[in-house]
This record gives structure tokens, sequence and C-alpha cells, in this order.
């Protein structure tokens, strides 16, 4: 088991989850994180630090979209393992719906 970063994390990206993660598996993109499924040790630190509520263990049914996202790009983007800010604009972005459609980007974020 793994855990998954979803869409409630597009154009939010908090990153508390990063500060927590004791073996350093998040991967910054442009306007979200991902998770590297390899990496991760499930040990759930991650999830209630979201606050988008962006984070679920990949035992929920339906997220094999979403363990294919996590996987496709952790081999892509950075490794993040500090706290940045979030967007200026992510509390009005939290709980939009159909963010995956309407604001993905696969471009890289910065990393450390």
């Amino acid at each position: 088991m793994t855990y998954v970063v979803t869409d409630n994390c597009i154009r939010c990206k908090y990153m508390d989850c990063v500060e927590v993660c004791p073996v350093d598996c998040f991967y910054e993109g442009e306007n979200m994180l991902v998770i590297n499924p390899s990496e991760c040790i499930d040990c759930g630190v991650c999830e209630p630090e979201c606050p988008a509520e962006a984070i679920l263990p990949d035992t929920e049914s339906g997220l094999e979209q979403w363990l294919e996202l996590n996987a496709k790009y952790s081999a892509e983007w950075p490794n993040l393992t500090t706290k940045k800010d979030a967007p200026a604009d992510a509390d009005a972005m939290r709980g939009e719906e159909n963010k995956l459609e309407k604001y993905f980007s696969p471009e890289p974020g910065e990393g450390d």
C-alpha cells in the first residue's frame, strides 16, 4: 500500500505533507505534488497534514488513475524535502471539482 496525491492538490499545493514525510517521497510539479509509490513507506503521517485533503491511501476505490499519475510524475519531477509557501490563491482553489481536467500541468516544479 502507498498513499497518493489526488486532484485536490492541484493549484493548492500546501506542502505541509512534505515537512512531515520521513522518507522524502514527495515530488514537485508546477502546480501539484505527487508521491513516489516505490518510496512511500505507508506511515500515513502526510494524510492528516494536508489542508486540502488531497492525500489518500491507494486502497480506497477509484484511485487507480492517481496511483499511475503519482508513479509517472514522481519519476519525472524533482524531489521536494522542504516546505515552501502555498500559492497565493490556494485557499480559493480548495474544494474545486475537476481540477485535473481544468488545471493540471505536466511541467516540473523547482524541487529543493
